[in-house]
């Protein structure tokens, strides 16, 4: 029997810095080498990266440990190797939005979504919307509120991160 999980999640965060100072941040590569050093990923390499003034493209692979369950150690492997491609384009409104797609090589799983910056005042709110699709035999849907912690912690660990890179550039 195979369960297919989809899962969807959307967080916001504001940060404290103007536009133009999250733009520098998102379109500066080490500042996403920072972030998933602090996050504890491995053997992070940068596959490519274009930029412009108005946008990024930007291929990043590295290891990530997550804890695995053991009913799901079968299915998902405590390591994974994972591809994440990150495009963002500052629009002429002033605002900025993005796509993001994360391949997890050798897992029953495909993320995707999107990022938009807008202004709000003195702050700059920062939404990430996610889409996760799990293809895996029987556990499907025990494995659900699991992904969505991790997803949660992730995302909770990328506004913190964003907001020390903010604090110290």
């Amino acid at each position: 029997i195979r369960q297919d999980l989809s899962m969807h999640l959307t967080m916001s965060h504001d940060l404290d810095a103007s536009m133009e100072r999250c733009w520098k941040m998102f379109v500066d590569p080490q500042s996403h080498i920072a972030k998933f050093t602090a996050m504890g990923h491995r053997e992070i390499e940068i596959i490519e990266c274009e930029t412009s003034d108005d946008r990024i493209r930007l291929v990043i692979e590295r290891l990530v440990d997550a804890d695995i369950p053991s009913f799901a150690r079968r299915v998902f492997q405590p390591t994974n190797r994972v591809r994440s491609v990150d495009e963002w384009f500052r629009r002429e409104d002033g605002t900025c939005d993005g796509t993001f797609d994360l391949e997890f090589k050798g897992a029953p799983v495909e993320s995707s979504g999107t990022t938009q910056l807008s202004c709000d005042g003195s702050l700059t709110r920062y939404v990430i919307d996610v889409e996760v699709d799990v293809r895996v035999p029987v556990i499907g849907r025990r494995v659900s509120p699991i992904a969505r912690g991790i997803l949660e912690q992730q995302l909770t660990a990328e506004f913190r991160l964003a907001d020390e890179w903010l604090s110290t550039h």
